[in-house]
């Protein structure tokens, strides 16, 4: 047992722990399971970056402080938090990893969204931040792509690849209008199966809320629809972004700025899949004990990135 993690524990729960076993993380946190005289608890650790000013412990707090009461059973509940140290005491959420994706998977993961938008006007709603790496205008979006890539030129292994990204996103970045507030939504932001758990009863759980806040509902349902974690097929995708079009489709923008926005961040989620490349990259998946060899994981990596970019080419 870690006496770091022990002594945290013991801090945020106030009591010894029993046991402190680790269990898998993603890539910018640890999780422990924490067994204590009342039953376990997840202990989650934040990394925090030079340079990086996300408040990922506090963007995930104040959305289950927001959501949990609401909407009760659909993701962990908040316990205790140490800002301080950069960690904190969740639910313990007993359950699977999703690893078969019905329709029925499919059907709650949009209500789960459909949901969320029925907190807008809740106390807590109106102060939450905007979602990482929010996207409210085609102007932004080209932003933040140059940026990703302006981090990763030169770098020898890739330069070839990021030569055709960029060929692609010349001919697709633009610029436009911000989106107004009043048709901004509450976004989980890093949402789908990849983030959530199956209890026994086959309900799901859904997880990891650092990046919770508002954004354009256009770039949720283009993340949904490449992220590397989904692994859904093509009618599967098609039945989540119909499900999203009920949600949102009475945005009279929505989408117009879905077509301009859904190649653009496939790009984005290709740039994404070549952090590893970068030093901060790799310095996260050690933080949460990802112990893969370096040139394996840059190789395997790599490898998505193509396979993704195929798939943005084949769509344009």
């Amino acid at each position: 047992m870690p006496d770091e993690v022990s002594v945290l524990a013991q801090r945020l729960l106030g009591s010894r722990p029993d046991r402190i076993v680790p269990v898998g993380g993603g890539g910018n946190n640890r999780i422990y399971r924490v067994d204590t005289v009342d039953g376990p608890v997840a202990l989650k650790g934040y990394r925090v970056d030079d340079g990086d000013d996300r408040d990922r412990l506090g963007q995930e707090w104040a959305a289950l402080t927001l959501i949990s009461p609401r909407l009760p059973d659909s993701v962990p509940r908040p316990i205790a938090r140490d800002r301080t140290s950069g960690w904190a005491a969740y639910e313990w959420i007993a359950g699977d990893k999703v690893e078969t994706v019905s329709d029925s998977d499919i059907d709650a993961a949009v209500a789960f969204v459909r949901n969320l938008q029925t907190l807008r006007n809740e106390p807590g709603a109106a102060d939450l931040r905007l979602a990482s790496e929010a996207c409210l205008s085609m102007t932004e979006l080209s932003t933040q792509i140059g940026r990703r890539l302006g981090r990763l030129a030169g770098i020898e292994p890739i330069e070839p690849f990021l030569a055709e990204i960029r060929k692609t996103f010349a001919a697709l970045a633009g610029d436009g209008p911000e989106l107004p507030a009043d048709r901004r939504i509450l976004s989980p932001s890093d949402f789908g199966f990849h983030n959530a758990l199956r209890r026994a009863d086959g309900r799901l759980v859904f997880l990891d809320f650092e990046y919770f806040g508002w954004d354009d509902p256009a770039k949720l349902a283009s993340d949904t629809h490449w992220h590397p974690g989904m692994a859904l097929g093509p009618s599967q995708r098609a039945r989540f972004a119909a499900g999203l079009e009920s949600v949102f489709g009475a945005d009279p923008g929505y989408r117009e700025r879905l077509r301009s926005y859904r190649p653009l961040i496939g790009l984005r989620w290709c740039l994404i899949l070549l952090n590893e490349f970068l030093p901060a990259g790799l310095a996260r998946r050690r933080h949460a004990g990802q112990a893969e060899d370096v040139e394996a994981a840059r190789n395997r990596q790599l490898a998505k990135a193509r396979a993704l970019y195929s798939e943005v080419i084949q769509g344009l």
